[in-house]
């Protein structure tokens, strides 16, 4: 069974890049009717990237860094290690100020395609 569409997955992202604004993991599996949980939230992790696979073909930028950690803000290691830190070149840490500055970047473009 599959924790969510990726379409519904979707509609929340464009909704939270219209509004300018990252939403946490928690938050999200909340918009999608579940309490936080690891599995859970390794589930969505996969559906991200699903995500953001429809959304590369369609020509829009990525949704799934707009989801991301409550503690810092940064979204966790899979869109590091999968998506759009290595196919951006980006080879900073994936934590602190520099890891925080190319996210706020990477968010800004989808915020500005969003709001378009």
């Amino acid at each position: 069974m599959t924790l969510a569409d990726p379409q519904d997955v979707r509609a929340i992202l464009v909704g939270a890049a219209k509004g300018g604004t990252a939403l946490t993991y928690a938050e999200v599996l909340e918009q999608l009717g579940y309490v936080f949980s690891r599995p859970k939230m390794r589930a969505l992790c996969a559906l991200l990237g699903n995500v953001d696979d429809e959304a590369e073909a369609r020509g829009e930028p990525e949704l799934a860094v707009l989801v991301v950690r409550q503690s810092d803000r940064l979204p966790g290691q899979g869109w590091w290690v999968a998506g759009g830190g290595r196919v951006r070149g980006y080879e900073g840490p994936w934590e602190g100020p520099e890891a925080d500055r190319f996210i706020r970047q990477v968010q800004q473009e989808t915020f500005a395609y969003w709001r378009g």
